[in-house]
This record gives C-alpha cells, structure tokens and sequence, in this order.
C-alpha cells in the first residue's frame, strides 16, 4: 500500500477557511459567511468554543437550517480563481467540499503535463461530479470534459458556476444519467478518456437498480477502464465509513493492472485553524 501524506498545517485558501470541528460539528468560513453544521467524524471535544457563536448559519439533521434570515440565501465565493455559487441544501451541504481542494491541486498537474506535450486536449470523464469542481479545474487546465451526474439540479448548478466562472464556452459536455450506465454506452461508441475521475456515493438511486459502493464499485471500475485511453490518469475518492483506503487500492488495481503500480492513496482530511483534525475519505490516484 502507497500512502501519500496530505501535508501539514490548517486547510485555508482565498475565500474558505477550516476554523474548527467536535462534539460530532464543523466550523467554517466561506467567504463572508461561517457555517456550523454536522460531522460525524468529529469525534474530539471543539478546540475553540467560544469561536462557535458567531456562525451565521448552523445546520442540524432534526431542525434544519437556522441563523441570520438573509443567510440562507445564495451566495458566491471566489477560489482557486473560480467563482461558485453557494447555497444552504436540505442535506446539510453548502455546494463544495472543501477536502476537494488537494485533489484540485493534483488534476491540474496531471492535465498540465498532458497539455505540455501538445497534440489533442486531455478529454477527462467526471462521474458524480457534483456542484462541478473539478470538472471546471479540468476544464480551465486545457481539458476537454465530459460531466456527469444523475441529479439535473446538480448538473444546472455546475453549469452555473462555469458560467459565473467564465468557462461557459470551455469544451464540456453536461450530462443527466447513470454513471455505470452512461460509461457503458460511451464503451460501445468506442469513445476513449484520457482521465477519469469518480466521487461516488455510499448509497444512491437512479440506473436500472440502487447503487451501493462496496458491491458496485468493481463493476463500474471495470467499465471505465474499458474506456480508458492509453496510459490513463485516475482519481477516485470515497467518503464511505468502514471502506478501507486498502479495499479501494485493491480494487482500482484490479481493474486497471496497467496503472497498478502508481498507485497511490491520500488522506481526504481537513485541518483546522484550531489545530483541529477532520477525516472525510479517501482518494485514490494514479499516477500518485
């Protein structure tokens, strides 16, 4: 097993800011705004209590959202040089997960050396991709991108933030399906990627049948590496509790034996201001 150590020190960028997290809760700033909401995986007492009452939104599974009236509305937030718009969900999220910011990092450099050696641009696959993250990192490094999602309201907002972001004429394609059963259909039209990048769910509705990662992740494992190109780039990431970073190494090994023996595992963990530790997941990449 290849361990990638994510680094040292808070997890801070321009517009966000890990302030605190315990007693099962997080504490963050986006932009002009702190938000305090659940996280189970904070386990330790808060380092900081008293910094907890000035959140202006606070999310809790029984009650919902409260704070300031004028809070919950939509906001925007500049980072990373994009700009994506923000809103308080019924599940408790906000549109961005900020352990995403690492793995934002790496694909920029893996599509930057693709781009370096010229000839076509790097055509990357992003299954369950969200609010759009990495699609628009993918896109503004010189990618052409192919975004995928089965929730239409997911995919609207995505294609808001690469609007408000300026990427609105990059090559992307914005696609409403099943991700096992889109890449299916993408392998009889011979099409071929050259990165993939997956952020499945646990749990999940949509496709001919319910998706579960731990019986499921092989099969679409396999799928993407029939359309995989030569000499493939890989992320994949879990935030699945009792899944081990192992379990995810393994399987990405065996479906893509190529790409076996650069891979790599990093910690998806966020470090508080507070000295505070929060882990999400894990990601797998290759190469690491």
């Amino acid at each position: 097993m290849s361990v990638h150590d994510p680094g040292v020190g808070p997890t801070a960028a321009p517009g966000y800011a890990f302030l605190d997290a315990g007693d099962g809760r997080r504490l963050e700033r986006f932009g002009e705004r702190e938000v305090d909401r659940t996280a189970p995986g904070a386990i330790d007492p808060r380092q900081r209590p008293t910094a907890w009452g000035a959140a202006d939104l606070r999310f809790d599974r029984s009650r919902g959202w409260s704070g300031r009236s004028d809070a919950a509305a939509a906001w925007q937030l500049r980072l990373e040089g994009l700009t994506l718009e923000l809103r308080a969900t019924d599940s408790g999220g906000v549109g961005l997960y900020p352990e995403h910011l690492a793995n934002a990092a790496w694909l920029e450099r893996a599509i930057g050396l693709r781009v370096s050696k010229g000839g076509e641009a790097p055509r990357v696959l992003n299954l369950f991709a969200h609010t759009g993250l990495l699609t628009l990192v993918a896109a503004r490094a010189g990618a052409t991108v192919t975004h995928v999602d089965a929730a239409r309201g997911a995919v609207a907002w995505a294609r808001r933030n690469a609007e408000l972001s300026g990427l609105a004429d990059r090559p992307i394609r914005w696609i409403v399906d099943d991700a096992l059963e889109f890449v299916r259909r993408e392998g009889r039209r011979g099409r071929r990627f050259d990165g993939i990048l997956l952020d499945p769910p646990s749990y999940g509705h949509g496709g001919s049948h319910p998706w579960r990662i731990e019986t499921d992740l092989p099969e679409l494992l396999e799928a993407c590496n029939a359309v995989a190109a030569v000499d493939p780039f890989l992320l994949l990431t879990a935030h699945t509790t009792g899944l081990a970073a192992d379990q995810l190494e393994g399987a990405v090994r065996e479906a893509f034996p190529p790409l076996a023996k650069r891979v790599g595992i990093a910690a998806l963990e966020l470090r508080a201001e507070s000295g505070a530790t929060l882990r999400l997941g894990t990601a797998i990449r290759a190469p690491r």
